[in-house]
């Protein structure tokens, strides 16, 4: 393998056409330059430069290499560079997957405030389940997740919250109750349900049962989504109704109504929660500050309630 320090000598007898020339602009003396030259051309199998005693010139070969080296020490600095800036945390790449996060402007906002200050960083946006998301933090396929409780361990990942938010139950237009303020959950015992797959998201669709237990019924499911948007559609078609996370119910709809839910439950139960999670043990310093960046601009939110 050719060392840099020889490309380096190399370009500098290519560009003087003149040992003594090269060697004072690389501070060295001049036999030791011509040997290490020498050594290039053995190494290539070619001559690089025509000897005289009045002159030195670049073979083909040489002038060939000339070029190629030129393009080899860029592009090393340019990698060099790069990953002086990646490991500053100012440039890089991250994977960031996701649970429907439009209903959070906050969060929106602080994803594009993030962008804004470090151009730098790409991404790739993935929507998926948080099962899914899981899965792909414990491979490496992904940097960062925003999702559900996952409601199994996983050794290895990180967890913080970013909210809280009430569960609402969600009605078709006309329902019998849907022109109550609020519902008791005890009065659903009859009805049926749509919801999300389980092994989709446990610990999701786990805290919807157990919250109907503290309500003395166990939900009759009759239809199940992958995502949370398609229930309400399936609610919309008089299929069963749902209970949502309060942030789906922002936008107004003529053919589902949401209502507050009466329930005498621990707040963590009648509560659901939005998650960061990263790998514990991968070092990343962009993410790093992707996960402050979003964790105080959901406290602020929650704090003046712009969530």
């Amino acid at each position: 393998m050719i060392e840099t320090r020889l490309l380096h000598q190399f370009i500098a007898v290519a560009e003087e056409l003149h040992f003594n020339r090269a060697a004072e602009r690389l501070h060295m003396a001049q036999p030791p330059l011509s040997q290490a030259i020498r050594r290039l051309e053995q190494e290539i199998g070619a001559p690089l430069f025509e000897r005289t005693n009045r002159r030195v010139s670049l073979t083909p070969a040489g002038a060939a290499f000339l070029a190629s080296s030129k393009k080899v020490l860029h592009l090393l600095g340019e990698s060099v560079e790069q990953a002086r800036r990646v490991a500053q945390g100012i440039e890089g790449h991250l994977i960031l997957t996701f649970i429907n996060i439009a209903p959070y402007p906050a969060l929106l906002r602080a994803l594009q405030r993030f962008r804004t200050t470090f151009p730098a960083v790409s991404f790739t946006m993935r929507e998926a389940t948080t099962q899914e998301q899981i899965e792909a933090l414990e491979q490496g396929r992904a940097n960062l997740g925003l999702m559900r409780p996952p409601g199994r361990t996983a050794p290895g990942l990180r967890f913080c919250s970013l909210l809280r938010e009430p569960f609402v139950i969600a009605l078709p237009t006309g329902h019998r109750l849907a022109d109550r303020p609020a519902i008791p959950l005890a009065a659903l015992h009859e009805e049926a349900f749509v919801s999300s797959h389980r092994h989709l998201g446990q610990g999701f669709h786990d805290q919807l049962i157990q919250l109907c237990a503290t309500a003395g019924f166990v939900p009759r499911i009759v239809q199940q989504a992958r995502q949370l948007q398609t229930l309400i559609a399936l609610v919309a078609g008089g299929f069963g109704i749902a209970l949502l996370p309060a942030s789906l119910a922002q936008e107004a709809r003529e053919d589902v109504v949401f209502r507050p839910m009466q329930v005498d439950a621990p707040d963590a139960l009648h509560q659901v929660e939005l998650l960061m999670a990263w790998r514990e043990h991968a070092p990343c310093i962009i993410r790093d500050r992707l996960i402050e960046e979003l964790r105080e601009a959901m406290a602020s939110a929650t704090e003046n309630k712009t969530i």
